[in-house]
């Protein structure tokens, strides 16, 4: 059985990137408008405070951009691009689409069912459209990598 990568296509990482660039312009500005508009000695704490936050948030969508799960004979390995994670498919009970939903709407992800432990986001694989036959495939492809390792 050959390795697989999963990752998010050259369209939806570049839609990603124009998301990621108008955070960072909406969080600049308002380190702006906050750094102009507060008194000195609280300036610099408001200022910090939402240059943290933004700090964590363009990470976390960098992390997203950038993951990848690669699917070899052992099992999935998980990239980030902080981390990287293996999981054998002995470990791994089921892989099943979720859903997420936020005041900006809804998220699809496919996610591993562990036997111990919680259940890890596959990284590469969320989407906000709806119907995404993209992701469907990515499921249906990991179920077939599961499938046959399973049965030797």
């Amino acid at each position: 059985m050959s390795d697989v990568l999963i990752r998010l296509s050259a369209a939806a990482r570049r839609r990603n990137w124009w998301r990621t660039a108008l955070l960072v312009l909406v969080l600049a500005g308002g380190m702006v408008a906050l750094g102009l508009s507060e008194r000195a000695p609280v300036r610099w704490w408001w200022v910090g405070g939402f240059g943290a936050f933004g700090l964590v948030a363009v990470c976390d969508m960098i992390n997203r951009i950038y993951g990848s799960a690669a699917l070899t004979a052992e099992g999935i390995e998980f990239r980030t691009f902080v981390s990287r994670r293996s999981i054998s498919w002995d470990e791994i009970t089921g892989i099943e689409k979720r859903v997420r939903s936020s005041r900006s709407g809804v998220w699809w992800d496919l996610r591993v069912v562990r036997v111990r432990g919680r259940s890890l986001a596959v990284p590469g694989t969320f989407t906000k459209r709806t119907g995404d036959g993209e992701l469907d495939r990515k499921l249906v492809l990991m179920h077939e990598h599961w499938c046959r390792a399973l049965d030797g």
